[in-house]
């Protein structure tokens, strides 16, 4: 290489870190042309130049979001320099600057929106897709005419989910801001039929009237109804006060007001120039009136006489704020099918959140419908096995940390040790109060007080945590309207779990054959071998047991307290009887029935769930008087034991 090049090379790299930054020209040109408003900025003026600092390039997007983060300052030369932590750059050139303490700028809240509307507007074009849906997620809280440009000029998306909601987010804007009212229909058309809280909210405005007062049917407006004076709807009350507020009448002045205003004028017997022996008659009262309002001393005033005159000359009318008639019949065919489709949404969520609370009721309640109906024995304490089982899974997930793993753990622990004290309890207690039903009831209402304080001297009085594992949190979603947790859900499936279990075992195992003999018959199973006493201690485990893994599952969503088991010892007994004792189908439908039944008496007055007890139970008092033996029966000869 010749030696004149090689100098020249050099000589070039010792000047380039002399050499400015490559800087914007145009950035730089809209700064230095409109610094003032730069300084001091309005919301009603600054539009426009955001928009052209925006058109600059990644320069004007990067000057516009430390405005709008109050990130920018102003040299003493009148450089714009983005400040970020102790140092500062240049904002059309790029280059590190020292900090020369820049006035900040302030820009409110006014010029703020303007400006993260316009960032937003760039950034539905962002290479990343988590930024275009930030992007969108932002039009959708605040959306502007603006932002409906900027969706339509922008390149098609790519990602389908993204897609589709831009989508949506366009038409949901053409609603709003579109100029066009052919175009606001097709929107309102296309969107019809959806339940969504912003389509719902697109439309409320379109919708919205005014109440106006006129001598005739005005010309060109978009009339929603005419009104007819008279009842509730429109009251002559209404319709002075309406006028009065329009300027089409006087304050009116009512008789009593009249007279006292008069007699508080009267001057030699006479008030405006008539006397005072005249002012029984109503027409000389208003003479007398109109006179000091002509002279002054009184402020202008309707009387009754007046004021219905103007009524009988005035039509009341509510009009539309949207002027064009096709897009307001749109709209309200929009939202009649919306109303009637969130009734229909609103019914299936009602449904299976009474779903959800009959599986939870069917499942405290199986336990007690195999003892009741197997035993005849009236458990006071079956709400401390269900508390017992929600305490092992909070001491299971004390000494394992995995919460999916504790909980996998806690079902059949609780089931063991409910099972355990079940037949402890069998073994100490029942079986000495054979046939003997109210000592069995004292006995274990006893039993069960002493289990409460047993556990509030080891647990303590307050709250312990059962945590559900974290594919059990939130819910289900289908749109705005149908929603259901995922634990809900968890339970359902459990319920449904423990009822194909119970009849596996009492029609495909030894155990069950035996049962369903005891029940039948306990003296011809005894003389064919079976141990009733045993079968009856099995059982008493059985439905403990089951009733300790209904308290893991009731404690993932409930609080583990020793006064668990109280909040559905009632429902679980009411459950077992409005379905049919020893009947595991008849507690199913009798789990279903109370569950509905609950969620439809709560969805009246949703604020007073002790009313709505009240009435479910009322309900099922009537219920029993009809059919004493429940929805589901049993028949045979155990039915006369």
């Amino acid at each position: 290489m010749p030696r004149p090049l090689i100098a020249c090379l050099l000589a070039l790299a010792l000047l380039i870190p002399t050499l400015p930054a490559l800087a914007n020209p145009a950035l730089d040109r809209i700064i230095a042309d409109h610094l003032d408003q730069i300084e001091r900025p309005s919301r009603r003026t600054i539009e426009p130049l955001v928009t052209e600092i925006a058109a600059t390039g990644p320069e004007g997007m990067a000057l516009l979001r430390a405005w709008a983060g109050r990130n920018l300052g102003l040299s003493d030369d009148g450089r714009a320099l983005i400040v970020s932590g102790d140092g500062a750059i240049d904002a059309v050139t790029g280059a590190a600057v020292s900090r020369a303490d820049p006035r900040m700028l302030r820009p409110n809240s006014g010029v703020r929106g303007v400006i993260e509307a316009a960032l937003v507007a760039a950034e539905i074009t962002d290479p990343d897709p988590r930024r275009r849906a930030a992007a969108l997620n932002s039009i959708a809280r605040s959306g502007t005419a603006a932002h409906l440009e900027a969706l339509r000029n922008a390149p098609a998306e790519t990602l389908p989910r993204l897609a589709a909601r831009r989508d949506r987010l366009e038409k949901l804007l053409v609603i709003q801001f579109d100029s066009d009212p052919a175009a606001r229909v097709a929107a309102v058309q296309d969107m019809a039929g959806d339940v969504g809280l912003d389509f719902r909210a697109a439309l409320n405005p379109l919708l919205a009237t005014r109440r106006i007062a006129a001598p005739t049917e005005p010309e060109g407006a978009n009339i929603a109804r005419e009104l007819r004076i008279g009842g509730k709807d429109f009251p002559r009350e209404a319709a002075i006060a309406l006028m009065t507020s329009e300027g089409l009448l006087q304050p009116r002045l009512t008789p009593a007001e009249q007279r006292n205003t008069l007699a508080a004028h009267i001057t030699d017997g006479h008030v405006g120039g008539v006397p005072v022996a005249d002012l029984s008659d109503p027409e000389a009262r208003d003479r007398a009136y109109e006179a000091l309002e002509a002279a002054g001393t009184l402020p202008p005033a309707a009387s009754m006489a007046e004021a219905e005159a103007a009524i009988d000359a005035h039509r009341f009318f509510d009009i539309y704020a949207e002027p064009d008639p096709r897009v307001t019949d749109a709209a309200r065919a929009a939202r009649t099918g919306a109303e009637w489709r969130l009734m229909a949404m609103q019914g299936i969520d009602l449904g299976l959140d009474a779903l959800s609370l009959a599986s939870i009721y069917f499942l405290a309640a199986i336990g007690l419908a195999i003892t009741f109906g197997v035993m005849r024995v009236i458990n006071m304490a079956h709400g401390e096995f269900i508390m017992m089982g929600a305490y092992t899974g909070y001491v299971t997930q004390t000494m394992i940390a995995d919460r999916t793993l504790s909980l996998i753990v806690a079902l059949p622990a609780a089931f063991a040790v409910t099972f355990a004290a079940g037949v402890v309890l069998y073994r100490l207690v029942i079986r000495h109060l054979a046939h003997r039903p109210l000592e069995t009831l004292l006995a274990t209402f006893g039993v069960s007080i002493a289990l409460q304080q047993i556990a509030k001297n080891i647990f303590g009085t307050q709250a312990r945590p059962l945590t559900a594992p974290g594919w059990l949190d939130g819910a289900i979603t289908v749109n705005d309207v149908i929603s259901i947790s995922s634990i809900r859900v968890a339970i359902f499936v459990l319920a449904l779990l423990f009822l194909g279990l119970f009849l596996f075992i009492m029609q495909r195992t030894r155990l069950g054959l035996e049962v369903r003999a005891v029940t039948q018959s306990p003296g011809m199973a005894a003389s064919m071998g079976i141990n009733p006493d045993r079968i009856a201690m099995m059982t008493f485990g059985l439905g403990s047991g089951i009733a300790g893994i209904a308290g893991v599952a009731i404690g993932l969503f409930a609080q583990v307290t020793s006064e668990l088991g109280q909040g559905y010892i009632v429902q679980s007994f009411m459950t077992v009887v409005v379905g049919g004792v020893g009947n595991i189908w008849g507690t199913l439908a009798g789990a279903g029935l109370i569950g509905i039944l609950s969620k439809v008496i709560e969805s009246f007055n949703p604020s007073n769930t002790l009313a709505a007890q009240t009435f479910m139970i009322l309900f099922i008092i009537i219920f029993i008087q009809f059919r004493p033996r429940g929805i589901i029966p049993m028949r045979g000869r155990a039915a006369e034991a």
